[in-house]
């Protein structure tokens, strides 16, 4: 029978113990799993007698596997029966170990009590961008940029805009420095690809010509070496380039898009940018819906909740930037920092998650949600679509009622139910705005497939003291004792 003992913090103690005949069962399971390590002389190895390992190695051999033995189902049980939300790694104190049997505490972080304030009927100011001839204008603007061509000149000095290719090299205190060194190099005068000053002094040289150019580094330059310093580029033109935009006509249109005019491009465009304005507007005031509530909520955030949710925005990061060919331990090389640095910089945005998320799931417990089973039937589909499976498979790799299908769909609808009852109102003039740190963009927490179908097995993973336990049913650790649509999506508020 488990004892529990509310902490501060969020923390609770579970004091379990194990008899002398429940130990020595365990110990045996150990000898079991274990006894073809053991070598007496005399015996085979995997031979030796469980008296005999005992009296030549001492019983503590046999202790680890042991107390795993007690342990790990001794703790899911008391977890289940005192319904215990439990968040953290939970750690293990051995207090008495023995002819006595086993007597340990484990200690958990649990989800902390939120106490809602204010949720329905919370002003929160809303504001839509602007559609407009000129936001039109300015999308078919850029379709011609991106179908540009280039065209060689040879009778005028480099403008803003052109396309140079150089070679250059860097000097620190007339010392050539590291990575400041390229040859038959195509960059785009005025894209700001280099640092500032360098791009503005090769305007108005011609190919042929050789010159050394002066800049300052900037203060949060990536290297150390160049942070704030003074330097010189050594400069050469091998060709000048021009950007050609094509003709906006009729033919135009035909070529980028599935229209024959210009105007039918353009009624295109505009209901895109008013369809991806709406969007953007529906999911700001969502997230200041969220901000609002979370203000007028008293709860104590867990340091285990916030240090979780940091790992997995970690994870996101790396996985969006191995899409583009990108790992994150070299983007943080070149930002200069390290994987510490830019697990502190996540923190305030992942107290906001978490927030957000213990503020959802307090309020779908005040308004009992449920995910009816024809929600959870569309959501099996669109995941279905979304990872290009069958249906059938994808239901199966998820199990029946999959919880965490369920918990997403209650979320969800908490959140829509939230902002549905929300009161819009006229956002504050431009000098108000500029007094206020701007809302950080946050969202209800998603499950992917693979999560979702990997947290439907019943039976929790065994665990040793080398393995890393993030769920509630985990081992605890030992111590010690103690398209044109695509453009318009794009544009800019």
């Amino acid at each position: 029978m488990a004892t529990i003992e509310k902490l501060e913090k969020s923390q609770v103690q579970i004091a379990l113990e194990a008899s002398r005949e429940e130990f020595v069962a365990a110990l045996k399971k150990s000898y079991n799993k274990n006894k073809k390590r053991f070598q007496v002389p005399g015996f085979r190895k995997g031979k030796v007698p469980y008296d005999l390992v005992v009296k030549y190695y001492g019983e503590g051999i046999l202790y680890e596997d042991a107390i795993d033995e007690i342990v790990n189902p001794a703790y899911i049980a008391a977890v289940k029966e005192n319904d215990l939300k439990v968040v953290s790694r939970p750690e293990l104190d051995v207090k008495e170990i023995g002819e006595n049997g086993l007597k340990y505490v484990l200690t958990v972080t649990v989800k902390p009590e939120v106490k809602l304030g204010k949720y329905e009927g919370v002003e929160v100011p809303y504001s839509e961008r602007e559609v407009t001839d000129e936001t039109v204008d300015a999308e078919i603007e850029r379709m011609r940029k991106r179908n540009s061509t280039l065209e060689n000149i040879e009778d005028r000095a480099a403008q803003d805009g052109d396309t140079v290719v150089i070679d250059y090299e860097g000097f620190k205190d007339g010392v050539a420095f590291e990575g400041g060194k390229g040859e038959s190099y195509s960059l785009k005068l005025g894209s700001k690809s280099f640092i500032p000053g360098f791009e503005d002094q090769i305007i108005g040289h011609n190919i042929g010509e050789e010159f050394t150019i002066a800049v300052k580094f900037p203060e949060e330059y990536h290297s150390e070496e160049l942070k704030g310093a003074d330097a010189t580029f050594n400069v050469k033109i091998h060709n000048i380039k021009a950007e050609i935009l094509p003709e906006l006509d009729d033919e135009f249109v035909k070529d980028v898009s599935e229209f024959d005019t210009l105007d039918e491009l353009k009624a295109d465009i505009k209901k895109n940018q008013k369809e991806a304005a709406e969007k953007d507007a529906k999911n700001m005031f969502i997230n200041e819906t969220l901000r609002v509530i979370a203000e007028n909520t008293e709860v104590e955030i867990p340091d285990a909740m916030v240090d979780s949710e940091v790992e997995n925005m970690a994870q996101e990061q790396a996985s969006r930037m191995s899409q583009q060919g990108i790992e994150l331990d070299t983007y943080l090389q070149y930002i200069g920092q390290n994987m510490d640095q830019f697990k502190q910089s996540l923190r305030p945005m992942a107290e906001i998650r978490v927030k957000n998320n213990l503020v959802i799931e307090a309020v779908s417990k005040e308004l009992k949600m449920e995910a009816t089973a024809e929600e959870y039937d569309k959501e099996v589909e669109a995941m279905a679509k979304a990872y290009n499976m069958d249906k059938a498979d994808i239901a199966k790799a998820l199990g029946e009622d999959n919880p965490y299908i369920k918990e997403n769909i209650i979320s969800r609808k908490t959140v829509e139910y939230l902002a549905d009852k929300a009161v819009k109102t006229e956002p504050k003039a431009e000098e108000d705005k500029a007094e206020e740190k701007p809302a950080k963009k946050t969202a209800a927490k998603k499950t992917t497939t693979k999560k979702a179908a990997d947290k439907s097995e019943d039976a929790p993973k065994k665990t040793t003291k080398k393995a890393a336990a993030e769920k509630s049913e985990d081992a605890p650790k030992k111590t010690t004792k103690k398209s044109t649509k695509k453009a318009a999506d794009k544009e800019e508020a």
